[in-house]
């Protein structure tokens, strides 16, 4: 993996998972209410848009780092960003990670490894 594609990979899980955590912040606040009042009530908050403008950079990053892998091997790279947002949302929102997700994190994290692994 050349330094390149080592930057643009960290730059995809950092981007995609602030994505996913400002959308969870901006969709999980108690005060929202239900329906349209909830929606109008997301729209107003920052979260919600600066969810909106990772996933523009994660678009732009994750067209530059497939310009340069293989798509096999690009999609099972991105398969950390699961468990970046797995660990996040466990520290940040202080989401429940059961065993079997753990397991789930190591499977991936091992997966991710192996493709990772040169040759």
């Amino acid at each position: 993996m050349t330094p390149l594609v080592a930057v643009l990979w960290v730059l995809n899980v950092l981007v995609d998972s602030g994505g996913q955590l400002a959308f969870k912040a901006a969709a999980g606040d108690p005060l929202a209410g239900d329906g349209l009042a909830r929606w109008r009530f997301m729209a107003a908050r920052p979260w919600l848009w600066i969810g909106v403008a990772c996933y523009v950079i994660e678009f732009l990053v994750w067209l530059a780092f497939l310009s340069l892998v293989p798509l096999s091997e690009g999609v099972l790279l991105g398969s950390i960003n699961i468990v970046a947002i797995m660990i996040a949302g466990r520290i940040l929102f202080r989401e429940k990670l059961s065993r079997m997700r753990v397991a789930g994190i190591l499977l991936v994290s091992v997966g991710v490894a192996v493709v990772g692994l040169p040759g």
